[in-house]
């Protein structure tokens, strides 16, 4: 796994009536704060990539539909720099995943159903600390995306 990078296990209460799923609480050795929630929805085929965050790390869950999130380390001095990964999430892989600040990320529903990605980052966001690349972009070696939009 690309360093820093991690998933956990997460929990799901089912019964007839649906499902509770969680997420994150501050009792988990791995929280690291509370400064926003938000969601992606994401129709099918659709990716939205590339994106990195200076000094935020993110953690992502998919409760909805299916997605995949694919990860590049090009960090000045990280052990992984160059490495390329993919994640599937959703309720079939429910896990929390932490993408550390400066790895470059994208994801795309998979599927044929929108996903849901809920995201809990430590600080509100700041548009100032992100960075954008488009989805063809030649610095990040990855071209694996179907009928991306």
């Amino acid at each position: 796994m690309i360093d820093g990078v991690a998933e956990h296990p997460l929990r799901q209460i089912c019964d007839d009536r649906g499902k509770v799923l969680h997420m994150l609480r501050r009792t988990d050795p791995y929280f690291e704060g509370f400064g926003e929630v938000y969601f992606s929805l994401t129709y099918p085929g659709i990716v939205k990539a590339w994106n990195r965050h200076k000094r935020v790390n993110l953690f992502y869950a998919v409760p909805i539909g299916r997605a995949k999130i694919v990860l590049y380390d090009d960090r000045e001095g990280s052990v992984t720099r160059g490495q390329v990964e993919e994640h599937y999430l959703g309720p079939e892989n429910y896990v929390l995943l932490r993408i550390p600040a400066g790895l470059w990320y994208g994801f795309q529903a998979v599927g044929a159903e929108p996903c849901l990605i809920a995201d809990v980052i430590p600080e509100p966001h700041d548009p100032t600390e992100a960075e954008k690349l488009p989805v063809d972009a030649s610095e990040i070696p990855y071209h694996r995306w179907r009928n991306f939009h």
